[in-house]
Protein backbone atom coordinates (compact mmCIF):
# COMPACT_ATOMS: atom_id res chain seq x y z
CA UNK A 1 0.00 0.00 0.00
CA UNK A 2 1.55 3.41 -1.32
CA UNK A 3 1.56 6.02 1.71
CA UNK A 4 -1.05 8.07 -0.12
CA UNK A 5 -3.73 4.95 -0.03
CA UNK A 6 -2.44 4.07 3.85
CA UNK A 7 -3.45 7.81 4.63
CA UNK A 8 -7.00 7.70 2.51
CA UNK A 9 -7.57 4.72 4.39
CA UNK A 10 -6.65 6.35 7.66
CA UNK A 11 -8.86 9.69 6.96
CA UNK A 12 -12.36 7.43 5.52
CA UNK A 13 -11.87 5.50 8.75
CA UNK A 14 -11.24 8.32 11.55
CA UNK A 15 -14.51 9.27 11.82
CA UNK A 16 -13.53 13.27 12.74
CA UNK A 17 -15.26 15.14 15.65
CA UNK A 18 -14.62 18.47 14.25
CA UNK A 19 -14.59 20.87 17.09
CA UNK A 20 -14.71 24.68 17.54
CA UNK A 21 -11.14 25.87 18.64
CA UNK A 22 -11.30 28.63 21.08
CA UNK A 23 -8.26 29.63 23.30
CA UNK A 24 -6.93 25.59 22.55
CA UNK A 25 -10.04 24.77 24.37
CA UNK A 26 -11.80 22.08 21.95
CA UNK A 27 -15.82 23.28 21.80
CA UNK A 28 -18.27 20.52 20.91
CA UNK A 29 -21.56 22.28 21.02
CA UNK A 30 -23.99 19.40 19.75
CA UNK A 31 -24.61 20.98 17.01
CA UNK A 32 -24.45 19.19 14.64
CA UNK A 33 -23.92 18.42 10.36
CA UNK A 34 -21.92 15.57 8.41
CA UNK A 35 -18.52 15.83 6.86
CA UNK A 36 -19.78 14.33 3.50
CA UNK A 37 -17.66 13.16 0.58
CA UNK A 38 -18.75 14.91 -2.65
CA UNK A 39 -18.32 11.79 -4.91
CA UNK A 40 -19.69 9.68 -3.22
CA UNK A 41 -22.09 11.71 -0.69
CA UNK A 42 -23.89 8.16 1.45
CA UNK A 43 -20.03 8.78 3.38
CA UNK A 44 -19.27 10.34 5.88
CA UNK A 45 -15.97 11.41 7.15
CA UNK A 46 -17.10 12.47 10.17
CA UNK A 47 -19.39 15.76 12.15
CA UNK A 48 -18.19 19.34 12.73
CA UNK A 49 -19.90 21.13 15.64
CA UNK A 50 -21.42 24.22 14.59
CA UNK A 51 -20.89 27.79 17.09
CA UNK A 52 -23.32 30.05 18.05
CA UNK A 53 -23.05 33.38 18.37
CA UNK A 54 -21.96 33.29 22.35
CA UNK A 55 -19.10 31.03 20.44
CA UNK A 56 -17.99 33.78 18.78
CA UNK A 57 -17.77 36.82 21.84
CA UNK A 58 -15.81 33.64 23.36
CA UNK A 59 -13.29 33.27 20.16
CA UNK A 60 -12.95 37.20 19.93
CA UNK A 61 -12.24 37.29 23.84
CA UNK A 62 -9.51 34.53 23.28
CA UNK A 63 -8.16 36.05 20.63
CA UNK A 64 -8.28 39.99 22.44
CA UNK A 65 -6.29 38.08 25.53
CA UNK A 66 -3.77 36.53 22.92
CA UNK A 67 -2.64 39.43 21.20
CA UNK A 68 -1.37 41.17 24.64
CA UNK A 69 1.77 39.15 24.56
CA UNK A 70 1.71 37.30 20.62
CA UNK A 71 2.39 40.76 19.58
CA UNK A 72 5.21 41.48 21.64
CA UNK A 73 7.16 38.43 20.27
CA UNK A 74 9.87 38.93 17.66
CA UNK A 75 9.09 38.44 14.06
CA UNK A 76 11.50 35.49 14.40
CA UNK A 77 9.25 34.05 17.10
CA UNK A 78 6.03 34.48 15.57
CA UNK A 79 7.26 32.69 12.08
CA UNK A 80 8.59 29.75 14.17
CA UNK A 81 5.98 27.79 13.83
CA UNK A 82 4.97 28.68 10.36
CA UNK A 83 8.11 27.91 9.18
CA UNK A 84 8.03 24.23 11.00
CA UNK A 85 4.23 24.06 9.73
CA UNK A 86 6.08 24.06 6.18
CA UNK A 87 8.53 21.61 7.13
CA UNK A 88 6.29 19.09 8.29
CA UNK A 89 4.05 19.58 4.96
CA UNK A 90 7.45 18.85 2.87
CA UNK A 91 7.76 14.79 4.08
CA UNK A 92 6.23 12.54 6.67
CA UNK A 93 2.53 12.03 7.39
CA UNK A 94 1.16 15.72 7.76
CA UNK A 95 1.98 15.39 3.69
CA UNK A 96 -0.04 12.85 2.60
CA UNK A 97 -2.95 13.29 5.24
CA UNK A 98 -3.74 16.61 4.41
CA UNK A 99 -3.19 15.90 0.85
CA UNK A 100 -6.01 12.41 1.32
CA UNK A 101 -8.60 14.34 3.40
CA UNK A 102 -8.29 17.25 0.76
CA UNK A 103 -9.36 14.09 -2.10
CA UNK A 104 -11.96 13.09 0.09
CA UNK A 105 -13.65 16.69 1.09
CA UNK A 106 -13.07 18.57 -1.64
CA UNK A 107 -13.22 15.86 -4.36
CA UNK A 108 -9.70 17.09 -5.46
CA UNK A 109 -7.19 14.48 -7.80
CA UNK A 110 -4.10 13.91 -5.98
CA UNK A 111 -2.23 16.28 -7.77
CA UNK A 112 -4.69 19.39 -7.46
CA UNK A 113 -4.76 18.37 -3.85
CA UNK A 114 -1.28 18.02 -2.82
CA UNK A 115 -0.79 21.15 -5.07
CA UNK A 116 -3.13 23.14 -3.11
CA UNK A 117 -3.27 21.74 0.32
CA UNK A 118 0.73 21.19 0.56
CA UNK A 119 2.58 23.38 -1.83
CA UNK A 120 0.67 26.21 -1.86
CA UNK A 121 0.00 26.37 1.74
CA UNK A 122 3.83 25.78 2.21
CA UNK A 123 4.92 28.04 -0.08
CA UNK A 124 2.41 30.45 1.62
CA UNK A 125 3.82 30.30 5.02
CA UNK A 126 7.63 30.38 3.59
CA UNK A 127 7.04 33.96 1.21
CA UNK A 128 5.09 35.43 3.96
CA UNK A 129 7.55 34.90 6.63
CA UNK A 130 9.69 36.66 3.34
CA UNK A 131 7.69 39.14 3.05
CA UNK A 132 7.74 40.19 6.58
CA UNK A 133 11.16 40.82 6.86
CA UNK A 134 11.20 42.88 3.68
CA UNK A 135 8.28 44.49 5.02
CA UNK A 136 10.62 45.46 8.04
CA UNK A 137 13.36 46.84 5.85
CA UNK A 138 11.86 49.46 4.37
CA UNK A 139 12.82 51.91 6.73
CA UNK A 140 12.58 56.29 6.23
CA UNK A 141 15.74 58.03 5.51
CA UNK A 142 17.18 59.43 8.63
CA UNK A 143 19.63 62.42 7.98
CA UNK A 144 22.67 63.39 10.21
CA UNK A 145 21.75 63.64 14.05
CA UNK A 146 18.04 62.25 14.15
CA UNK A 147 17.59 58.45 14.30
CA UNK A 148 13.96 57.26 12.19
CA UNK A 149 12.61 54.47 12.13
CA UNK A 150 9.05 52.54 11.48
CA UNK A 151 7.79 49.82 13.41
CA UNK A 152 5.20 47.26 12.05
CA UNK A 153 2.69 46.98 14.92
CA UNK A 154 0.03 44.49 14.23
CA UNK A 155 -3.40 45.68 14.22
CA UNK A 156 -5.07 47.06 17.22
CA UNK A 157 -7.81 44.49 18.03
CA UNK A 158 -8.63 41.19 16.35
CA UNK A 159 -8.95 40.17 12.40
CA UNK A 160 -11.54 37.98 11.52
CA UNK A 161 -10.82 35.52 8.16
CA UNK A 162 -13.57 33.97 6.16
CA UNK A 163 -12.03 31.01 3.99
CA UNK A 164 -13.90 29.34 1.26
CA UNK A 165 -14.46 25.75 0.08
CA UNK A 166 -12.04 25.63 -2.71
CA UNK A 167 -8.76 25.73 -1.49
CA UNK A 168 -6.98 24.55 1.30
CA UNK A 169 -4.29 26.82 1.37
CA UNK A 170 -6.51 29.83 1.93
CA UNK A 171 -5.90 28.92 5.56
CA UNK A 172 -3.48 32.03 4.28
CA UNK A 173 -6.17 33.80 5.17
CA UNK A 174 -5.83 33.20 9.19
CA UNK A 175 -2.15 32.57 8.96
CA UNK A 176 -0.46 35.63 7.64
CA UNK A 177 -2.07 38.33 9.26
CA UNK A 178 -1.43 36.06 12.35
CA UNK A 179 2.45 35.90 11.58
CA UNK A 180 2.46 39.57 11.68
CA UNK A 181 1.49 39.69 15.01
CA UNK A 182 -2.42 39.74 14.58
CA UNK A 183 -4.94 37.51 16.69
CA UNK A 184 -7.61 36.25 14.33
CA UNK A 185 -11.22 34.18 14.75
CA UNK A 186 -11.35 32.17 11.94
CA UNK A 187 -14.42 30.98 10.00
CA UNK A 188 -14.13 28.05 7.24
CA UNK A 189 -16.21 27.34 4.48
CA UNK A 190 -18.85 24.87 6.15
CA UNK A 191 -17.71 22.20 3.51
CA UNK A 192 -13.77 22.40 4.20
CA UNK A 193 -14.37 22.08 8.00
CA UNK A 194 -12.54 19.44 8.24
CA UNK A 195 -9.40 20.17 6.44
CA UNK A 196 -9.62 23.39 7.87
CA UNK A 197 -9.56 22.05 11.53
CA UNK A 198 -6.23 19.52 9.78
CA UNK A 199 -4.52 22.29 9.11
CA UNK A 200 -5.01 24.33 12.05
CA UNK A 201 -3.97 21.10 14.25
CA UNK A 202 -1.02 21.35 12.14
CA UNK A 203 -0.11 24.66 12.86
CA UNK A 204 -0.20 23.54 16.62
CA UNK A 205 1.99 20.65 16.25
CA UNK A 206 4.39 23.09 15.30
CA UNK A 207 4.11 25.04 18.12
CA UNK A 208 1.91 27.98 17.17
CA UNK A 209 0.25 28.92 20.96
CA UNK A 210 -3.57 28.24 21.87
CA UNK A 211 -5.28 32.10 21.35
CA UNK A 212 -3.61 33.22 18.19
CA UNK A 213 -5.92 31.30 15.33
CA UNK A 214 -9.40 30.75 16.91
CA UNK A 215 -11.58 28.74 14.81
CA UNK A 216 -15.52 29.01 14.86
CA UNK A 217 -17.38 26.50 12.56
CA UNK A 218 -21.38 27.46 10.85
CA UNK A 219 -23.44 29.54 8.92
CA UNK A 220 -21.64 32.87 7.76
CA UNK A 221 -24.89 34.40 7.98
CA UNK A 222 -25.42 33.18 11.76
CA UNK A 223 -21.97 33.67 12.99
CA UNK A 224 -20.81 37.32 10.66
CA UNK A 225 -22.56 39.57 12.46
CA UNK A 226 -21.40 38.71 15.34
CA UNK A 227 -17.70 39.44 14.51
CA UNK A 228 -18.39 42.55 12.27
CA UNK A 229 -20.57 44.14 14.86
CA UNK A 230 -17.41 43.43 17.30
CA UNK A 231 -16.31 46.84 18.80
CA UNK A 232 -12.28 45.70 18.39
CA UNK A 233 -12.79 44.30 14.72
CA UNK A 234 -9.79 45.45 12.82
CA UNK A 235 -9.57 43.94 9.71
CA UNK A 236 -11.19 41.36 7.98
CA UNK A 237 -9.83 39.09 5.34
CA UNK A 238 -12.25 37.17 3.38
CA UNK A 239 -12.33 34.90 0.09
CA UNK A 240 -15.44 33.79 -1.15
CA UNK A 241 -18.89 34.98 -3.08
CA UNK A 242 -19.00 38.89 -4.42
CA UNK A 243 -22.44 38.86 -2.80
CA UNK A 244 -20.77 38.13 0.70
CA UNK A 245 -18.33 40.24 0.59
CA UNK A 246 -20.62 43.46 -0.48
CA UNK A 247 -22.83 42.21 2.59
CA UNK A 248 -19.70 42.44 4.73
CA UNK A 249 -18.66 45.86 3.38
CA UNK A 250 -22.58 46.94 4.12
CA UNK A 251 -22.17 45.49 7.23
CA UNK A 252 -19.31 47.32 8.24
CA UNK A 253 -20.55 50.28 7.15
CA UNK A 254 -23.17 50.17 9.36
CA UNK A 255 -21.07 49.60 12.11
CA UNK A 256 -18.42 52.15 11.94
CA UNK A 257 -19.43 54.67 14.74
CA UNK A 258 -19.09 51.64 16.95
CA UNK A 259 -15.56 50.40 16.21
CA UNK A 260 -12.13 51.36 17.80
CA UNK A 261 -10.61 51.79 14.59
CA UNK A 262 -11.73 52.19 10.95
CA UNK A 263 -11.38 48.35 9.90
CA UNK A 264 -9.39 46.76 7.22
CA UNK A 265 -11.28 45.30 4.21
CA UNK A 266 -9.48 43.12 2.08
CA UNK A 267 -11.20 40.45 -0.03
CA UNK A 268 -11.04 38.46 -3.03
CA UNK A 269 -14.04 37.27 -4.67
CA UNK A 270 -15.77 36.00 -7.80
CA UNK A 271 -14.98 35.98 -11.33
CA UNK A 272 -16.54 35.32 -14.91
CA UNK A 273 -13.33 35.21 -16.35
CA UNK A 274 -12.01 35.12 -20.35
CA UNK A 275 -10.20 34.10 -22.84
CA UNK A 276 -10.69 36.04 -26.00
CA UNK A 277 -8.64 34.46 -29.08
CA UNK A 278 -6.96 36.57 -31.99
CA UNK A 279 -7.27 35.45 -35.37
CA UNK A 280 -3.47 34.96 -35.59
CA UNK A 281 -4.01 32.40 -32.36
CA UNK A 282 -2.16 28.75 -32.14
CA UNK A 283 -5.42 26.39 -32.12
CA UNK A 284 -4.06 23.90 -29.99
CA UNK A 285 -2.51 25.90 -27.48
CA UNK A 286 -5.91 27.44 -27.04
CA UNK A 287 -7.69 25.06 -26.91
CA UNK A 288 -5.51 23.12 -24.15
CA UNK A 289 -6.09 26.57 -22.16
CA UNK A 290 -9.80 26.44 -22.70
CA UNK A 291 -10.14 22.83 -21.67
CA UNK A 292 -7.79 22.65 -19.08
CA UNK A 293 -8.52 26.51 -17.36
CA UNK A 294 -12.30 25.44 -17.49
CA UNK A 295 -12.02 21.80 -15.72
CA UNK A 296 -9.56 21.44 -13.57
CA UNK A 297 -11.33 20.63 -10.48
CA UNK A 298 -14.74 20.55 -11.67
CA UNK A 299 -14.16 24.78 -12.51
CA UNK A 300 -14.45 25.34 -8.97
CA UNK A 301 -11.59 27.76 -9.09
CA UNK A 302 -12.26 31.79 -9.05
CA UNK A 303 -10.07 31.53 -12.21
CA UNK A 304 -11.77 29.39 -14.38
CA UNK A 305 -12.39 30.44 -17.67
CA UNK A 306 -15.91 30.37 -18.47
CA UNK A 307 -16.34 32.98 -21.02
CA UNK A 308 -14.41 32.45 -24.39
CA UNK A 309 -14.12 35.06 -27.27
CA UNK A 310 -13.35 32.90 -30.86
CA UNK A 311 -12.89 34.67 -34.06
CA UNK A 312 -15.03 32.86 -36.45
CA UNK A 313 -12.10 31.69 -38.82
CA UNK A 314 -11.07 29.08 -35.87
CA UNK A 315 -13.97 28.07 -34.56
CA UNK A 316 -14.05 25.17 -36.75
CA UNK A 317 -10.95 23.39 -35.75
CA UNK A 318 -11.11 24.78 -31.88
CA UNK A 319 -14.82 23.17 -31.72
CA UNK A 320 -13.63 20.04 -32.81
CA UNK A 321 -10.65 19.82 -30.54
CA UNK A 322 -13.21 21.06 -27.84
CA UNK A 323 -14.87 17.97 -28.55
CA UNK A 324 -12.35 15.74 -28.65
CA UNK A 325 -10.68 16.88 -25.23
CA UNK A 326 -13.71 17.22 -23.27
CA UNK A 327 -14.90 13.35 -24.00
CA UNK A 328 -11.36 12.32 -22.93
CA UNK A 329 -12.38 13.89 -19.79
CA UNK A 330 -12.63 11.14 -17.35
CA UNK A 331 -15.18 12.06 -14.08
CA UNK A 332 -15.68 10.33 -11.15
CA UNK A 333 -13.55 9.60 -7.84
CA UNK A 334 -10.73 11.11 -7.73
CA UNK A 335 -9.20 8.38 -5.79
CA UNK A 336 -9.43 6.15 -8.46
CA UNK A 337 -6.00 6.42 -10.66
CA UNK A 338 -6.81 7.76 -14.27
CA UNK A 339 -9.67 10.12 -12.93
CA UNK A 340 -9.38 14.03 -14.31
CA UNK A 341 -12.48 15.54 -12.19
CA UNK A 342 -14.52 14.64 -9.19
CA UNK A 343 -17.71 15.74 -7.84
CA UNK A 344 -18.71 19.35 -7.51
CA UNK A 345 -18.61 20.54 -3.91
CA UNK A 346 -22.63 20.01 -2.44
CA UNK A 347 -25.87 18.93 -3.47
CA UNK A 348 -27.12 23.14 -3.28
CA UNK A 349 -24.43 24.05 -6.15
CA UNK A 350 -24.91 20.41 -7.85
CA UNK A 351 -28.82 21.37 -8.35
CA UNK A 352 -27.79 25.22 -9.37
CA UNK A 353 -25.76 23.53 -12.03
CA UNK A 354 -28.26 21.10 -12.80
CA UNK A 355 -31.05 24.11 -13.63
CA UNK A 356 -28.10 25.89 -16.06
CA UNK A 357 -27.75 23.20 -17.92
CA UNK A 358 -31.03 22.09 -19.03
CA UNK A 359 -32.06 25.79 -19.39
CA UNK A 360 -28.60 25.36 -21.90
CA UNK A 361 -29.82 22.44 -23.05
CA UNK A 362 -33.44 24.26 -24.28
CA UNK A 363 -32.02 26.65 -26.21
CA UNK A 364 -29.79 24.39 -28.03
CA UNK A 365 -26.46 25.79 -26.72
CA UNK A 366 -24.86 22.45 -25.48
CA UNK A 367 -22.03 21.92 -28.03
CA UNK A 368 -20.83 18.64 -25.85
CA UNK A 369 -21.12 17.66 -22.44
CA UNK A 370 -23.84 19.46 -20.94
CA UNK A 371 -25.32 16.61 -18.02
CA UNK A 372 -25.39 15.89 -14.52
CA UNK A 373 -25.83 12.87 -12.17
CA UNK A 374 -26.55 12.71 -8.54
CA UNK A 375 -27.51 9.40 -8.27
CA UNK A 376 -24.16 8.52 -6.57
CA UNK A 377 -22.10 11.87 -6.01
CA UNK A 378 -22.19 15.64 -7.20
CA UNK A 379 -21.12 14.99 -10.70
CA UNK A 380 -20.98 17.55 -13.48
CA UNK A 381 -19.86 16.78 -16.99
CA UNK A 382 -17.46 19.28 -18.32
CA UNK A 383 -19.54 21.40 -20.84
CA UNK A 384 -18.80 23.75 -23.74
CA UNK A 385 -21.63 26.01 -24.61
CA UNK A 386 -21.68 28.22 -27.88
CA UNK A 387 -23.83 31.33 -27.04
CA UNK A 388 -24.99 33.87 -29.93
CA UNK A 389 -25.82 36.43 -27.43
CA UNK A 390 -22.56 38.18 -25.77
CA UNK A 391 -24.37 39.20 -22.63
CA UNK A 392 -26.19 36.17 -22.43
CA UNK A 393 -26.24 34.88 -18.26
CA UNK A 394 -23.66 32.25 -19.40
CA UNK A 395 -21.47 34.75 -20.17
CA UNK A 396 -21.54 37.35 -17.69
CA UNK A 397 -22.64 35.14 -14.54
CA UNK A 398 -20.35 33.44 -12.81
CA UNK A 399 -21.28 29.50 -12.36
CA UNK A 400 -18.69 27.52 -10.66
CA UNK A 401 -18.53 24.73 -12.55
CA UNK A 402 -16.69 23.07 -15.29
CA UNK A 403 -19.22 24.69 -18.00
CA UNK A 404 -17.45 27.11 -20.68
CA UNK A 405 -18.96 29.79 -22.92
CA UNK A 406 -17.82 30.68 -26.75
CA UNK A 407 -19.09 33.70 -28.09
CA UNK A 408 -17.87 33.73 -31.91
CA UNK A 409 -16.96 37.10 -33.41
CA UNK A 410 -16.32 38.30 -37.21
CA UNK A 411 -12.87 38.37 -37.26
CA UNK A 412 -13.19 41.80 -38.66
CA UNK A 413 -14.56 42.95 -35.22
CA UNK A 414 -11.51 42.38 -33.43
CA UNK A 415 -11.38 45.51 -31.15
CA UNK A 416 -15.12 45.64 -30.51
CA UNK A 417 -14.95 41.99 -29.18
CA UNK A 418 -12.15 43.42 -26.85
CA UNK A 419 -14.51 46.59 -26.02
CA UNK A 420 -17.27 43.74 -25.16
CA UNK A 421 -14.75 41.51 -23.00
CA UNK A 422 -14.06 44.60 -20.70
CA UNK A 423 -17.88 45.56 -20.72
CA UNK A 424 -19.90 42.87 -20.47
CA UNK A 425 -19.29 41.66 -16.62
CA UNK A 426 -18.74 43.56 -13.60
CA UNK A 427 -15.68 41.41 -12.70
CA UNK A 428 -12.24 42.27 -12.97
CA UNK A 429 -10.26 39.03 -11.74
CA UNK A 430 -8.01 37.08 -14.76
CA UNK A 431 -8.40 36.95 -18.60
CA UNK A 432 -6.22 35.34 -21.11
CA UNK A 433 -4.96 36.61 -25.26
CA UNK A 434 -4.39 34.32 -27.41
CA UNK A 435 -2.22 35.71 -30.38
CA UNK A 436 1.13 35.37 -32.69
CA UNK A 437 0.54 38.66 -33.99
CA UNK A 438 2.39 41.24 -31.26
CA UNK A 439 0.10 44.00 -32.23
CA UNK A 440 -2.78 42.03 -31.32
CA UNK A 441 -1.23 41.59 -28.01
CA UNK A 442 -0.60 45.17 -27.55
CA UNK A 443 -4.03 46.49 -28.40
CA UNK A 444 -5.24 43.61 -25.66
CA UNK A 445 -3.18 44.73 -23.34
CA UNK A 446 -4.47 48.05 -23.64
CA UNK A 447 -7.81 47.39 -24.14
CA UNK A 448 -8.07 45.12 -21.54
CA UNK A 449 -5.74 47.12 -18.98
CA UNK A 450 -8.53 46.71 -16.20
CA UNK A 451 -10.57 43.57 -17.04
CA UNK A 452 -8.08 41.80 -14.97
CA UNK A 453 -6.17 41.39 -11.80
CA UNK A 454 -4.27 38.89 -13.76
CA UNK A 455 -3.76 38.79 -17.39
CA UNK A 456 -2.27 36.01 -18.99
CA UNK A 457 -0.37 36.46 -22.97
CA UNK A 458 -0.84 32.84 -24.13
CA UNK A 459 -1.86 30.91 -21.47
CA UNK A 460 -4.42 29.93 -19.35
CA UNK A 461 -5.59 32.27 -17.01
CA UNK A 462 -5.76 30.04 -13.83
CA UNK A 463 -2.70 28.07 -11.66
CA UNK A 464 -1.24 31.60 -10.49
CA UNK A 465 1.79 30.56 -8.45
CA UNK A 466 2.59 31.97 -5.10
CA UNK A 467 5.33 34.52 -5.04
CA UNK A 468 5.44 34.07 -8.89
CA UNK A 469 2.03 35.68 -10.47
CA UNK A 470 0.54 37.79 -7.24
CA UNK A 471 -3.33 36.97 -7.43
CA UNK A 472 -6.24 39.45 -6.97
CA UNK A 473 -8.26 40.86 -9.20
CA UNK A 474 -10.52 44.44 -9.04
CA UNK A 475 -13.79 45.71 -9.75
CA UNK A 476 -16.45 43.33 -8.30
CA UNK A 477 -13.32 40.52 -7.78
CA UNK A 478 -12.19 41.95 -4.68
CA UNK A 479 -10.33 44.61 -3.35
CA UNK A 480 -6.64 43.15 -5.05
CA UNK A 481 -4.22 43.33 -2.12
CA UNK A 482 -2.48 40.12 -3.96
CA UNK A 483 -2.19 37.37 -1.20
CA UNK A 484 1.35 36.00 -0.93
CA UNK A 485 3.19 40.06 -1.21
CA UNK A 486 4.08 42.57 1.40
CA UNK A 487 0.78 44.41 -0.38
CA UNK A 488 -1.00 41.97 1.33
CA UNK A 489 0.34 41.94 4.44
CA UNK A 490 0.59 45.54 5.31
CA UNK A 491 -2.93 45.81 5.21
CA UNK A 492 -2.42 44.20 8.09
CA UNK A 493 -0.34 46.34 10.01
CA UNK A 494 -0.46 49.24 11.80
CA UNK A 495 3.14 51.14 11.05
CA UNK A 496 4.74 53.17 13.81
CA UNK A 497 6.80 56.31 12.80
CA UNK A 498 9.14 57.13 15.70
CA UNK A 499 11.74 59.83 15.99
CA UNK A 500 14.95 60.52 18.05
CA UNK A 501 17.17 62.77 17.77
CA UNK A 502 20.87 62.69 18.76
CA UNK A 503 20.89 65.61 20.84
CA UNK A 504 17.47 66.83 22.88
CA UNK A 505 16.99 70.12 21.55
CA UNK A 506 17.55 73.13 24.74
CA UNK A 507 16.78 76.08 22.54
CA UNK A 508 14.28 78.79 23.69
CA UNK A 509 11.25 79.23 21.56
CA UNK A 510 10.21 81.32 20.64
CA UNK A 511 13.76 83.06 19.69
CA UNK A 512 14.46 86.08 22.09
Amino acid sequence: MTELAAALAEVRAAAYDVPNVIGGREVRTGRILPVVTPHEHAVQLGQVHHASVEHVGEAVDAAIGASRWWSRLSPEERAAPFLRAAELLDSGPWRERLTAATMLELSKTPDQAEGDAVAETADFLRVNAENMRAMADVQPFSPEGVRNHVEYRPLEGFVFAVSPFNFVSTNNLAFAPALLGNTVVWKPAESAALTAHLSLRLLREAGLPDGVVNVVHGSGTELGPAALGHRDLAAVHFTGSTVTFRQIFRTVGENIDRYRNYPRVVGETGGKDFIVAHPSADVEALAVACVRGAYEYQGQKCAAPSRLYIPRSLWPSLKRRLVEMTRRVVVGDPTVPGTHMGAVISARQHARHTVALTRARAEGLVVVGGTTDDSVGWFVDPTVLRVRDPLSPFMTEELFAPVTAAYIYEDADWEETLRLVDESTVYGLTGAVFAEDERALTEAADALRYAAGNFYINDKPSGAAVGQQPFGGARASGTNDKAGTVWNLIRFASPLSVKRPEQVARAPWPST
